[in-house]
């Protein structure tokens, strides 16, 4: 786990602290993935050109794929203000070892650009993946999220606003729309207007908005993932540390509300005890979970069947097509093919469920 003094140090958490490494389990039950060999990576391709700032990201596709690939934009966290999108290429040529293509994007910083300007730049991103699906072997109804801290607000952003919204940008007439079907929010921020974000977060909230959440009430909400919560969103599944001294456990418990109140499905899970990022243990189980949640809308719910019977450890049934149950501090055992899980056995609706997970 992160020391406190690492954290404040490193405020700009990065996707350098949650590498998603292969499914665990033993090494003779890990899929066959891909080698560097089979990988295709493109660096600092140009996607959008904001006045005199070309903005540009890193994309990574399986080599020789059969048919279109679905797509992960992985986006670094660093308070809206740091990290760079070179941090997220640990991670990427694991997503496409799963089958899928991994673009890290760049955007702007505050506080020289303040919201809505990160918003706009990853909208922008997303638009130009969809548009270039074609030429990388990109299926473009099937695009997902992964975030990281403000990396994470920006993830759920894509998922959860549309263009009614206003936060599209320059540049999106005619374009295709910048929603994404699946979000994974690393304890990223939901309510900026909140009254318990700690005294250390108020700056870096402050520095996105271009001024404090009581000076600009209005465009606290406006950047708020919470404020754009209904039944038609993409599902969102949260990690949150219930000792994160930069993000409190309250936003993602008001994400879980707003979302159960919508009926949007997902799952909320808060790690007693875990800070801004964790390891060990831990941390391999949560990386289970994202191949667990993105699998049956990416790739059907066999897929899902396949990567718990493959899992040496207990992780959680998810039921399709994102929608989680577990119970406070249990493993549920893996299923296997064809076996339904405790979800489907009890008739229970697919919505977000706040699991308390103890430290392995």
């Amino acid at each position: 786990m992160l020391t406190r003094t690492v954290l404040f140090r490193a405020v700009s958490v990065t996707c350098l602290i949650l590498p998603l490494t292969a499914i665990p389990g033993r090494a003779d039950d890990q899929p066959k993935g891909k080698s560097d060999t089979e990988i295709v990576t493109v660096a600092d391709i140009p996607y959008a050109k904001v006045h005199d700032t070309e903005l540009k990201l890193d994309l990574m596709v399986p080599k020789d794929a059969k048919g279109p690939v679905p797509a992960v934009m992985v986006i670094h966290g660093g308070g809206w203000r740091g990290g760079n999108k070179r941090d997220c290429r640990i991670i990427m040529p694991d997503f496409v070892r799963h089958g899928y293509a991994a673009i890290s994007p760049q955007y702007r910083f505050c506080p020289k650009e303040t919201f809505p300007a990160q918003v706009e730049d990853v909208k922008a991103a997303v638009r130009w993946v969809k548009t270039h699906a074609k030429e990388y072997n990109i299926d473009p109804e099937r695009v997902g999220a992964v975030g990281f801290s403000a990396g994470g607000h920006l993830a759920m952003m894509l998922g959860l606003t549309g263009p009614a919204d206003g936060l599209e940008g320059e540049g999106s007439a005619g374009s295709p729309d910048s929603r994404v079907k699946a979000v994974v929010n690393f304890f990223g921020p939901t309510d900026l207007a909140a009254s318990d974000i700690p005294e250390v977060s108020l700056p870096l909230v402050r520095d996105f908005l271009g001024g404090t959440a009581k000076e600009k009430p209005e465009l606290a909400a406006k950047a708020s993932p919470l404020t754009y919560v209904t039944k038609d969103d993409a599902p969102v599944l949260t990690f949150q540390g219930t000792k994160d001294p930069l993000v409190p456990p309250t936003q993602a418990t008001k994400l879980a509300e707003a979302m159960t109140a919508a009926g949007v499905p997902g799952r909320v899970e808060l790690l007693v005890g875990a800070q801004h990022g964790w390891g060990g243990a831990e941390l391999q189980r949560t990386k289970t979970e994202i191949a667990v949640s993105l699998s049956p809308i990416f790739f059907g719910e066999q897929t899902r069947l396949k990567v718990l019977a493959g899992c040496r450890q207990g992780v959680v049934i998810a039921r399709p097509p994102c929608g989680f149950h577990a119970h406070q501090g249990e493993r549920e055992r893996p299923t296997s093919p064809g076996e339904e899980g405790p979800s489907a056995r009890e008739g229970q609706p697919a919505r977000p469920v706040i699991s308390f997970r103890f430290p392995c």
